[in-house]
């Protein structure tokens, strides 16, 4: 609980310039950024994008809710005008909260630059980890916009204030991926030589609520962005050669750039008060019945998990309260009020409450093994090495049933569907051994990489929509069919969002330079399938 307070107290004080007297306590100028701290200011910077990695209501029902979840059909809705044009809302949302939470690591790092070296020295670690968390949003927001304004970003405060010297220029994506494996790469090497006093030790594991102060998760988690990273630009000409090479030393070289290998290593931000602010809230998820349309099954989503029996089945969906025990799931070519009338009639299958929508204590999901698993599957296949991509692949599915058995163990509210019975070792064997799952039953490498993209399209779900959405672009396994919104210009579903319209305006000129790539229909650099 101490951790939860000093994370209210920095923001509070920070940015809303408090003066009750705790804060007074902790801060001699609480109304000024420049009286913040390095350990403070790192916390914060954790804070500002918390709702987009928790499970909150904006991120879910304004930015996903109408695109990201639609584009994969994850979740169904009945078809309508304009559906495939994300919506400005929720895109100018997620580019603000990236902004701000810029703008706050460029704080950090100008309080860190300012601090004495004995102290920097002593403190490295906050920069370092707090790297690791900056590249791992930045390689988000780069995924779905392409170009953006990132190197030279977020400097307004170090620039005095002024703004026009402050208006960035756009860095292209494949730059943007470049700077941000080379930090990582040295990072990783930084992170082993790190040695923290006992002091300094408690005061990175108060402050650090991702990983609570374990260098080795933060080592971890390094490695594992590295490892999604490389892995996403791999069949990128100009990245395939270093792409193969570092993930070979990353995989080959454990003790030296551990990976994240079972989920007592996943990196998540676990929810332990949801009277805190560090708490999830699927409340979109709850409002259904409303028409919303967030949570109801996608028809070619259900058949993959019902047709293959998928052990996650129950963890995942419950049956609509009519449907007699049957998944259901919304069909895209079916006539709006048919869907309608089949989703009020309580016979379309929804995600799990007591796993979703009512689980108060869902963490806060960054990196995981079964994620991990899966890169490592490519990889291998890739380099031809099949049984060790065979290995992995099936490890994948282990460790994703069991990361979905966890997040229900902490549920606070287990919801109207009978609890799910905890699939056995035998469950999991059968499951692998099924046709349509089986490694061995794939004829050919091509075939073995659409298992690969199908296990991440499941495993990702709604809970990890981001990389969900990039790996579903970039691979291109899973074809679904879509109903064409001839009414508009954007008949189908995008491949990027659009720079907001804000940033248009307020930084015409470098947006001018990168404006004709600036088209929902135009592929981010990795995606070349």
């Amino acid at each position: 609980m101490k951790k939860i307070l000093l994370v209210t107290v920095l923001i509070t004080s920070v940015l809303f310039s408090c003066t009750e007297k705790d804060f007074e306590d902790a801060y001699s100028d609480p109304g000024t950024l420049s009286s913040t701290s390095i350990d403070r200011q790192f916390t914060g910077f954790l804070y500002q994008n918390k709702d987009y990695v928790l499970k909150a209501y904006w991120n879910y029902f304004v930015v996903l809710r109408t695109s990201l979840n639609r584009y994969m059909q994850v979740i169904g809705w009945p078809n309508e005008p304009n559906q495939y044009v994300p919506p400005s809302s929720g895109s100018d949302a997620v580019w603000n909260n990236y902004y701000g939470t810029l703008f706050q690591f460029r704080e950090l790092e100008k309080v860190y630059n300012n601090a004495p070296e004995s102290e920097q020295a002593n403190k490295e670690i906050f920069m370092l980890a707090a790297k690791v968390y900056m590249y791992d949003y930045t390689q988000r927001i780069t995924d779905l916009y392409g170009a953006i304004p990132f190197l030279e970003a977020g400097k307004l405060s170090q620039n005095s204030g002024d703004y026009e010297a402050s208006l960035a220029a756009f860095d292209d994506p494949s730059a943007i991926y470049t700077f941000i494996l080379d930090e990582l790469a040295t990072i990783a090497d930084d992170l082993n030589d790190v040695e923290l006093s006992e002091t300094f030790q408690t005061a990175f594991s108060i402050q650090d609520y991702v990983n609570d102060g374990d260098v080795d998760s933060w080592r971890r988690y390094c490695n594992s962005l590295r490892l999604r990273m490389l892995t996403r630009v791999l069949d990128v000409t100009e990245f395939s050669s270093r792409a193969s090479t570092e993930i070979g030393q990353i995989l080959s070289s454990p003790a030296d750039y551990p990976v994240v290998e079972n989920n007592d290593q996943n990196i998540q931000i676990d929810v332990v008060d949801f009277g805190t602010p560090i708490n999830s809230n699927f409340q979109t998820l709850e409002n259904d019945a409303e028409g919303w349309y967030s949570s109801f099954a996608g028809q070619a989503f259900l058949d993959q998990m019902v047709d293959t029996g998928d052990p996650r089945l129950a963890y995942i969906w419950e049956p609509g309260e009519n449907a007699g025990g049957v998944y259901n799931g919304i069909d895209q070519l079916a006539d709006p009020a048919d869907v309608d009338n089949a989703v009020n009639d309580g016979l379309i299958a929804q995600f799990n409450r007591g796993t979703y929508a009512r689980n108060r204590f869902f963490p806060g999901l960054i990196i995981n093994a079964a994620e991990v698993d899966l890169y490592k599957a490519e990889y291998y296949l890739k380099d031809g090495d099949d049984a060790m991509a065979k290995a992995a692949y099936e490890m994948s599915v282990t460790n994703s049933v069991d990361h979905y058995v966890r997040i229900r163990a902490v549920t606070n509210d287990p919801g109207p569907a009978p609890a799910p019975t905890t699939p056995t070792a035998g469950d999991i064997s059968t499951y692998l051994a099924g046709a349509d799952v089986s490694w061995d039953a794939a004829a050919t490498d091509d075939e073995k990489l659409e298992l690969i993209a199908k296990q991440k399209w499941v495993h990702y779900n709604i809970i990890q929509p981001y990389e969900n959405w990039a790996e579903f672009r970039r691979l291109g396994k899973i074809d679904l069919v879509f109903q064409p919104d001839n009414g508009n210009n954007q008949t189908l579903p995008p491949v990027r969002f659009n720079i907001p319209g804000t940033e248009q305006t307020f930084n015409e000129v470098n947006y001018g330079r990168i404006a004709a790539d600036d088209d929902l229909n135009n592929p981010i650099f990795w995606d070349v399938n």
